[in-house]
């Protein structure tokens, strides 16, 4: 029915079951329906505008449109007409046409007809019609021709009776039925042969002698299943299944997007081992990434031992730096990890909202529970899958059922073979976090599916960078740990890390690090103040000057120099508290003096000095030049080797490295027997 068209009140007024059209007058004159005056006999009444009328009343006038305007009663059964039976007929046409032509040339229609028939059925004879129909009787001859005189084309068309759309005539009972669809929809999924079973025990015990045959439940299961798809799922599967199977897709423009605007969060749990940099020890992790919606490409990832805010707070740090664009939507699964009030407080649109997201103006989205394929990023996880995790050495399986052979009971081949190829190899995560980055490489080589005409990684590039703040990223999303400083510096993930700030320190901080970069954590006192940053200690050559290669000596060189600038500033702050200056004596009061009885003091033997020789006997044997340095510093050269020796050295880039900032060697002489000395 149109829109525009008006429809009488006493036509509304029996649609909604009234017995006058009081009611409907008295809505007119509030204003409730848009109308208009017209004449009827003599008198005056109202028609009602189509598109003012309330829903259901639209509804039930549509409906009464289509039962009269219906070619067929609606309530009865409906012909149906098949393509097959339409070409059947033309050819039927055929057959009577070229009789009645046949006809004219014979005498007789016996005559005729015989001849026709013989030279059709022979196969030569209208070929085509032949592979189609097939061979006929002079009966069916006659009644086709019969047919077409009588009743035209239209006539020979067989029709057939066909039930409603999910109608379905059996001799099952109501009862029957139900009991049947009881076990058939049942959510523990019987299988259609059980669901027989069951209710034929049933219907057993209710008394019924004439029960229905196997095949008649089969039939009547699987018309309710082609017919009642939707039912079906929601009952035996759930209602994940239903939304995933039954609800169509939303098609969505991804064309409206720039790259950078929706970043979609998820986390997976990895399909293969790791070593626990906390424990040591192999473990399924979890990588929680966001991708970009407009490329496709994952932009930033984390990986922890368990989904976290810190997690999730992390990969959002890496995806901002590494996208160079602060999200304007983060779309993200509905785990308790990512409502939690580290991200969320109250509400987003709230003002003063203190949350992470508002800080740095995200508008946060969540999924439905369990959708995943409102999620494109479910996508990038299953290629994710396929192509990096099953090459993983340490890969386990997606589920018990799905693991690999070797980790199969009773498969010595496998695991022997898997043993021999692999040597059990179990990645870190910093080893990890390489792999990962390879195989991003060559997937963001791929056309992307938003724009297949170039790759994800030109998509990707395609961004105008924004100048982002690292201090509030830092602050903000990277993961937390507290710690104590010893004499090490800091100890995490058994390696040191240090700073001249925190020599003076002996107490707990927390400490800010992305395992991405583990070259240096960030320090921050318990009231959450910035102290300073800590970098991982270089581990030196145990022989570097002896067996070192000439990087590993200049290591050694560095670390000697930063303890040497160290202990000078340390020392300088020393002597602010104690100058060189002689100190003057502290006059006190003389008190009563108590003698004593007086004792013979026994004189100490004086150290004789050692003679030449005895010299040359302890001069001890030296592993590096600054050892040989540091002892004639303290003991002197006793001959002119030794002179010339230290001569060289100090004209050396060693010494100049090592001991030219040092205050104690800054007036250096020889006497004038040739000792060295200090001033």
């Amino acid at each position: 029915m149109s829109m525009d068209e008006f429809i009488g009140i006493n036509e509304i007024a029996r649609i909604k079951g009234l017995k006058s059209t009081r009611s409907i007058r008295l809505a007119i004159n509030q204003g409730k329906y848009i109308a208009r005056e017209v004449e009827v006999n003599g008198g005056k009444s109202y028609e009602i505008l189509y598109s003012s009328l309330e829903p259901e009343i639209q509804d039930r006038l549509d409906e009464e449109e289509l039962k009269t305007t219906a070619l067929v009663p609606f309530e009865n059964k409906v012909n149906f007409v098949s393509e097959h039976a339409k070409l059947a007929a033309l050819a039927k046409v055929d057959i009577v046409v070229a009789l009645n032509n046949l006809r004219k040339k014979y005498p007789t229609k016996k005559e005729a007809d015989s001849v026709f028939l013989d030279l059709y059925n022979s196969g030569m004879y209208l070929p085509q019609i032949y592979k189609f129909v097939g061979s006929i009787s002079i009966g069916t001859l006659h009644r086709w021709v019969k047919t077409f005189e009588n009743y035209g084309t239209d006539g020979l068309l067989q029709k057939r009776k066909t039930n409603q759309q999910g109608e379905y005539n059996t001799i099952l009972n109501e009862e029957m039925k139900q009991i049947f669809l009881k076990y058939l929809l049942h959510p523990n999924k019987f299988s259609i042969g059980k669901a027989i079973n069951l209710t034929k025990h049933i219907l057993e015990k209710r008394g019924y002698e004439n029960i229905p045959c196997n095949l008649t439940f089969r039939r009547f299961a699987e018309n309710f299943k082609k017919n009642n798809y939707s039912k079906w799922i929601l009952f035996r599967e759930g209602e994940k299944a239903y939304h995933d199977k039954i609800e169509p897709y939303i098609e969505r423009d991804i064309s409206k997007i720039e790259v950078g605007d929706v970043l979609i969060a998820d986390g997976h749990v990895l399909n293969f081992q790791i070593i626990n940099p906390f424990t040591g020890k192999p473990t399924r992790a979890t990588l929680v990434g966001f991708l970009d919606w407009k490329s496709t490409a994952l932009v930033g990832y984390e990986i922890m031992m368990s989904e976290n805010t810190q997690c999730i707070a992390s990969a959002l740090r890496n995806s901002i730096l590494n996208l160079g664009v602060v999200p304007k939507v983060v779309y993200q699964d509905n785990g308790k990890a990512f409502k939690a009030k580290y991200f969320q407080n109250i509400d987003f649109d709230e003002a003063g909202f203190n949350g992470i997201y508002a800080k740095l103006g995200i508008k946060s989205v969540f999924a439905k529970p369990y959708n995943a394929r409102a999620k494109v990023i479910e996508r990038f996880f299953l290629e994710f899958q396929e192509e990096f995790e099953k090459m993983m050495t340490s890969y386990i399986g997606t589920s018990v059922e799905n693991k690999p052979a070797w980790m199969k009971r009773g498969e010595k081949l496998h695991r022997d073979m898997h043993n021999k190829l692999t040597k059990n190899y179990i990645p870190t995560i910093q080893e990890t976090i390489k792999f990962i980055d390879c195989w991003l490489d060559y997937h963001n080589s791929k056309p992307c599916p938003n724009a297949p005409q170039i790759s994800i990684k030109q998509c990707l590039n395609s961004v105008q960078k924004q100048e982002i703040d690292k201090n509030i990223l830092n602050d903000l999303m990277m993961k937390t740990e507290a710690r104590t400083i010893n004499k090490h510096g800091i100890t995490f993930l058994g390696m040191h890390y240090r700073s001249d700030y925190l020599l003076d320190l002996r107490e707990k901080v927390f400490i800010k690090y992305s395992l991405f970069d583990l070259s240096k954590v960030l320090v921050y006192s318990i009231k959450g103040e910035f102290l300073c940053i800590a970098r991982q200690v270089e581990k030196v050559h145990p022989m570097a000057n002896h067996l070192g290669t000439v990087k590993d000596m200049e290591q050694f060189k560095q670390q000697i120099q930063k303890q040497q600038r160290r202990f000078k500033r340390v020392k300088k702050e020393f002597l602010k508290y104690f100058p060189k200056e002689k100190a003057e004596a502290i006059e006190i009061e003389q008190g009563e003096v108590i003698e004593i009885e007086k004792f013979e003091q026994t004189k100490t033997p004086l150290k004789r000095k050692l003679n030449f020789r005895e010299q040359q006997m302890n001069i001890p044997v030296f592993n590096a030049d600054y050892e040989k340095y540091e002892w004639l510093m303290k003991y002197g050269c006793t001959n002119p080797e030794q002179r010339k020796w230290l001569e060289g050295y100090l004209n050396s880039d060693e010494y100049t490295n090592l001991y030219a900032d040092c205050e104690h060697n800054e007036k250096n002489v020889f006497d004038q027997e040739g000792v060295y000395k200090n001033e």
